[in-house]
């Protein structure tokens, strides 16, 4: 095993930091620089700790792809902030983005994303990709995100583990299968996305089956092994589904064709090949001290620069 291989959730991030830091932390000019700060320091704890050989911050090239809008039509329809299909975003965050930008490109820390995909789509793609290393040089992958759909990602014989940011940086929740298995009662990242997809995610749009909740969706999985399991023992009018699932699953039949494409991560997105060693000197250092200079970023850079050295 060569090391590990650290994907950043890097929206997931800087919204935490954007709304946990506060906004008195201001650049120079009085423009608030909370979301790019405190997302410098999270990455300085998160290099402190895990020590990561390798480390790409993953980017929503498109926060609502085409292809997913297509199959479900309400996905992430909530969010949508205009006539321009724009994240909806506080201004002060949107301001912010294009500095962050900025910053890990002078740090020298990779920064990837795919045309017309979600940054789960590129830790997807990355991980895949990391399994399938055919050098045999195959790094640890561990995902940072505050998104339980990257659960479905959780591959014990990887490894691949998500750390779960719910409670903060400092009390990372480390999800393996045996914490899938303790918290939802599913076995794999697989079945964690089937129980997703059975369950629905009000926050992205996705409606679910209505009447299977979580356990039930897990009890299902538990009984038929997948979705595909639970949906061959619906056709084949199997006892160990109850007259009311089997009525509410044919009923959601529009909605289970759909959604697979939606709620699965993609493994193949067109992701660019990149250098993501982490650095242990800034890429550019002329530019480094002209951006933490105007943005007045400080000690944040500081702890960044002190951890990757």
């Amino acid at each position: 095993m060569a090391g590990t291989l650290l994907l950043l959730d890097t929206a997931s991030l800087y919204f935490r930091a954007f709304f946990g830091v506060p906004d008195s932390v201001r650049a120079p000019d009085g423009t608030p620089v909370n979301a790019v700060r405190g997302l410098l320091d999270m990455i300085a704890t998160l290099v402190t700790e895990r020590r990561p050989s390798r480390l790409v911050a993953c980017w929503d090239d498109d926060w609502r792809p085409a292809f997913r809008v297509e199959a479900i039509p309400s996905y992430k329809a909530h969010r949508v902030a205009g006539p321009d299909g724009a994240e909806e975003m506080p201004a002060a965050l949107t301001a912010q983005v294009p500095v962050i930008v900025d910053v890990l490109a002078a740090v020298g820390i990779a920064r990837l994303g795919a045309p017309g995909f979600e940054a789960d789509d590129v830790i997807g793609t990355l991980t895949a990709r990391e399994l399938t290393r055919p050098d045999g040089e195959r790094a640890a992958v561990e995902i940072v995100t505050g998104d339980r759909d990257l659960f479905q990602l959780v591959d014990d014989s990887g490894p691949v583990r998500v750390l779960y940011t719910q409670r903060g940086l400092r009390d990372l929740d480390v999800v393996d299968e045996a914490r899938l298995g303790e918290r939802y009662g599913v076995a794999t990242g697989a079945a964690y996305a089937d129980m997703a997809l059975l369950r629905g995610d009000p926050s992205d749009g996705l409606p679910g089956v209505p009447g299977i909740g979580e356990k039930t969706a897990a009890a299902l999985l538990r009984k038929h092994g997948s979705l595909d399991g639970v949906l061959a023992a619906l056709r084949h009018v199997d006892p160990g589904i109850t007259t009311a699932q089997r009525r509410r699953l044919r009923e959601a039949a529009d909605y289970l064709a759909a959604a697979p494409v939606v709620v699965r991560v993609a493994r193949d997105a067109p992701v660019a090949q990149s250098d993501d060693r982490v650095p242990t000197a800034p890429h550019d250092p002329d530019r480094l001290a002209e951006l933490g200079e105007r943005w007045g970023l400080g000690g944040s850079l500081e702890r960044l620069l002190a951890a990757i050295r």
